[in-house]
């Protein structure tokens, strides 16, 4: 019983925690698209479709695969600098 309510609060944490990286990196892609965005327009429409579909992912409570595309939505633009 022990580790099923060690683990139970766990994953409730870690929830929350995956919650609240979203809106951060939502919030650097956003403010890297307004001060140093991509100049090959594929590159930057890629990340805009990555930023919403992370948004509504995160909207959706799918925190976990709002975390990656939105990695993936920073990884272009640093690799485009």
């Amino acid at each position: 019983m022990r580790r099923l309510a060690t683990f139970l609060a766990t994953a409730l944490f870690s929830t929350s925690l995956w919650a609240m990286h979203c809106p951060a990196d939502m919030a650097k892609i956003d403010g890297l698209l307004k001060t140093n965005p991509p100049s090959d327009a594929a590159v930057l429409a890629q990340v805009q479709k990555l930023r919403a579909e992370g948004e509504t992912l995160h909207k959706a409570g799918n925190h976990g695969e709002s975390v990656k595309v939105l990695a993936e939505a920073l990884q272009l633009l640093e690799a485009s600098e």
